[in-house]
């Protein structure tokens, strides 16, 4: 079921006043999050055309699970529930940017403020492995104690299924 206007001509797109979103091959459109008084960048997820719809009529940042195949609620386990206080789209419509309140400190599954914590190294000559720089990385909150111990966590797993590491990041900036 389509929710929201077709799309139109790409004056009518990009000048226009009806919000016609462009969902991609999968039916998803990105969702950049930022916090409305920092304008820190705090995640991206996706929106697929209900998640998009519920979290316009709640006010509040539902996406869609591309692993999960689900709609999510963010803050749903944790209690960090995202309040949409504006939301804005691109020229294109195919992007969206949600300006936040958070109801508690840190955005990331891992603790962290932000999704965003570290930085890849520029400049490296192609084919060399790139090291990651830790930025902003202290966590905020203790993912353990929020989730405790969910398998859907994904600070809980790395990607090989192996226990991460517990040791901390290098220091921050």
């Amino acid at each position: 079921m389509k929710t929201f206007a077709p799309r139109g001509t790409t004056e009518q797109i990009e000048e226009g006043r009806v919000f016609a979103p462009k969902f991609d091959a999968d039916g998803l459109v990105p969702a950049i999050v930022a916090d409305a008084w920092s304008g820190e960048v705090l995640m991206l997820a996706w929106m697929n055309d209900a998640a998009l719809a519920k979290s316009i009529e709640t006010c509040e940042a539902w996406f869609y699970s591309r692993s999960r195949g689900a709609l999510w609620k963010k803050g749903e386990t944790s209690g960090h529930v995202l309040r949409i206080l504006e939301m804005r789209v691109d020229c294109d419509q195919d992007a969206l940017l949600l300006r936040v309140e958070q109801a508690a400190p840190g955005t990331c599954h891992t603790g962290r403020a932000s999704c965003f914590y570290r930085a890849v190294s520029l400049r490296e000559p192609a084919g060399h492995t790139l090291v990651l720089q830790f930025k902003k990385a202290e966590r905020v909150f203790d993912p353990a104690a929020v989730y405790g111990g969910e398998p859907n966590t994904k600070a809980s797993v790395t990607p090989s299924g192996s226990t991460p590491s517990t040791g901390e990041p290098p220091a921050t900036e």
